[in-house]
């Protein structure tokens, strides 16, 4: 395995529209991905969102929107050191393709920068698993989190 990179797919009953605000704002972000979202989904913004109770061993992770072309793709870094300026080496892209497909959209989400985190083999491959996992676990959230906005394709 090369621990490159993550690529995923997920079909959603929705336009294109929906899906672009259900990726990129924080208020519906959290409703099937972290716990909570702070940040303006516009490129450049900075912030947080975080997963869990950070009082009892949840984590508050690093996050800065790269690019946002709606309805068509969004984009973010995250997992850069805090006061760090998010760039290739130090954090890792996030990009979330929407592509209208019949009376939906099909989204395909990449992550990047694994290896050029400069982590040694061991930490690479666990940092990888972790988010093959946290996606595997995630992403099959927001179809039906899209289903109860009650909007129509």
């Amino acid at each position: 395995m090369e621990f490159g990179s993550i690529e995923r797919e997920v079909y959603v009953e929705a336009s294109p529209e929906v899906v672009f605000e259900v990726v990129s704002s924080p208020d519906h972000l959290k409703q099937w991905w972290p716990d909570d979202a702070r940040y303006d989904p516009t490129p450049g913004s900075t912030g947080e969102i975080t997963f869990g109770d950070p009082e009892a061993g949840g984590g508050v992770v690093s996050f800065a929107v790269v690019d946002a072309r709606p309805p068509r793709m969004f984009s973010f870094r995250w997992t850069h050191p805090a006061g760090e300026v998010p760039a290739e080496g130090n954090s890792l892209l996030v990009t979330f393709d929407l592509t209208p497909s019949g009376d939906g959209t099909l989204l395909r989400m990449t992550e990047t920068g694994f290896r050029e985190m400069g982590w040694e083999a061991a930490v690479l491959e666990e940092r990888y698993r972790e988010h093959v996992h946290g996606w595997d676990f995630f992403l099959p959230r927001l179809a039906p989190y899209v289903a109860t906005l009650g909007v129509r394709p």
